[in-house]
């Protein structure tokens, strides 16, 4: 082993590295490693020797207990993921825990999914003029909605809806929704004519 890695970590890497996993846990979308370093203001070497060392503490590398959660690289960023092999035992969790009824934040946002779709968390909090972060994750841990794929110009993360959310409309594809613009004020566009 070379002395770099047997070395106690400075106060400043351990801080480092506690406000990295911070903002990783509310990260919606990954993040890049010059994204995390301006928010930091921190060295972009730094923040991915940061890094490299969080997924090794979370993989249990050098004797750490391997954690239900890791550290992954998607769509040119870093988030934070449950591990695969946990997945089934978080969806019960999440569908046992989460009330019958959507709230009518939920049932907006999932309109406008089902609408739009596929569609960024950022369209969607235009759209509705609020954050949505917590809505697209209720949304997500219900299973109406999933991550569809990643922008590959802006590498924000697109959503669709899923056939949960036609079983439980009791319809058989997206295209059978009603239409939306009779419903909208005159001059109002925005949504698919369906």
């Amino acid at each position: 082993m070379t002395t770099e890695t047997t070395a106690a970590p400075t106060q400043a890497t351990v801080d480092l590295e506690r406000t990295l996993e911070a903002i990783l846990m509310v990260a919606d979308e990954p993040l890049s490693l010059v994204a995390l370093a301006t928010a930091l203001g921190a060295p972009v070497p730094a923040v991915r020797q940061s890094i490299e060392r969080l997924v090794a503490d979370y993989d249990g590398i050098d004797g750490t207990v391997r954690r239900g959660f890791e550290l992954r690289e998607v769509g040119g960023g870093w988030r934070i993921y449950v591990r695969a092999e946990l997945d089934d035992a978080v969806r019960d969790f999440v569908l046992t825990q989460s009330p019958t009824k959507l709230s009518q934040a939920a049932l907006e946002t999932l309109a406008v999914i089902a609408y739009k779709q596929p569609i960024s968390r950022g369209s969607i909090a235009a759209i509705r003029a609020v954050n949505v972060d917590s809505v697209v994750r209720t949304l997500l841990g219900r299973g109406l909605i999933r991550e569809a794929f990643t922008d590959s110009e802006t590498g924000a993360i697109l959503y669709e809806t899923t056939e949960l959310l036609l079983v439980q409309l009791g319809i058989n594809s997206i295209d059978e929704l009603p239409p939306i613009s009779p419903l909208l004020p005159d001059g109002a566009e925005g949504f698919d004519e369906r």
